[in-house]
């Protein structure tokens, strides 16, 4: 007996596919908006991809950012930037990358917390101090991207391997959908991008995938089923024999990413941001963009490998 109401009802018949054509062409716009965004107004890179110095400090009381910053402004350190890291108390300060070896580093790390000392006195502690030299950066920023590359790749010989070619095609523009628009979501609120959303967006490209999978098994089984029914039918069938599922998975992981987000803290804000956004949008391509493109690269029952019948032993 069931006590709660399901998030889907049973038998839904929503005409997901006479969506299609707008939800494309709102997609297409998105992911060309994102990539002018990247290209125009760039990506706020952290010390792991633009190199520096990052400074971690907690005051004895509620710090006074503004105070600190006009200090830390007239150092001749360069770029500044200061901000609370979860609790109020605590301080994250990045300094840009000095000219010259890791003797003008050390100096511009020294400059800081005389200045800071002099300002709190005791009452400031410095918990953590972090370099990232050019090289070490250019490494990271190139790693990260052969990261992402290597992943999509290996996704689309898998589902080559396992669908026909037009599920592969389905899947590839379903993770590029995601990709672009997850970044141009960090440049467009000028987010920090670091190794951590590299990791996100690692992560998304394997829930998006899960989820698109989930769908298209659905819909090589109809095909099987339904022979002479129209695509357009079989995924609509498809789509909502499995939204139930869908739903249920995405609901429960964003309950739990929310309360990362609200309660993890300052670490983890980025990371979880991303993977919030990447569950809404990997839930939507699989349905809007994975979903059309077997369409539009006509896949017909006939094109999908049946098994073979069983053979009957002769008496």
């Amino acid at each position: 007996m069931r006590i709660l109401p399901r998030l889907i009802p049973d038998g839904t018949h929503i005409p997901f596919m006479s969506l299609r054509h707008p939800a494309l062409i709102i997609s297409l716009i998105l992911v060309l908006g994102s990539i002018a965004l990247d290209f125009t107004k760039g990506l706020n890179f952290g010390i792991d991809f633009q190199g520096g110095i990052l400074i971690e400090a907690r005051t004895t009381e509620p710090a006074d950012i503004s105070a600190m910053r006009n200090e830390m402004g007239n150092l001749g350190l360069g770029e500044v930037a200061l901000q609370e890291f979860g609790d109020p108390r605590d301080v994250l300060i990045r300094i840009e990358r000095q000219a010259g070896d890791q003797a003008a580093q050390d100096a511009a790390v020294g400059i800081a917390k005389t200045q800071l000392t002099e300002l709190y006195g005791d009452d400031i502690e410095f918990r953590r101090t972090e370099f990232v030299g050019p090289k070490v950066s250019e490494e990271l920023f190139e790693a990260g991207i052969w990261a992402v590359v290597i992943a999509v790749g290996c996704v689309l010989l898998y589902i080559w391997f396992r669908f026909e070619w037009q599920f592969g095609i389905g899947a590839i523009a379903a993770l590029v959908h995601d990709v672009a628009l997850t970044i141009g979501m960090f440049s467009l609120l000028g987010l920090e991008f670091n190794l951590a959303i590299v990791a996100a967006i690692l992560t998304i490209v394997g829930y998006s995938l899960n989820d698109t999978v989930v769908v298209f098994d659905r819909v090589r089984e109809n095909l099987r089923k339904y022979k002479k029914q129209e695509i357009t039918k079989i995924i609509d069938r498809s789509l909502n024999e499995t939204l139930a599922r869908t739903v249920m998975t995405s609901v429960t992981t964003l309950i739990a990413l929310t309360a990362l987000y609200v309660f993890g803290g300052e670490v983890i804000k980025g990371f979880t941001f991303a993977m919030i956004w990447g569950v809404l949008i990997g839930t939507y391509s699989s349905i809007f963009i994975a979903s059309p493109v077997l369409i539009m690269f006509n896949l017909r029952a006939a094109s999908v490998e049946l098994p073979k019948p069983a053979q009957s032993d002769s008496a």
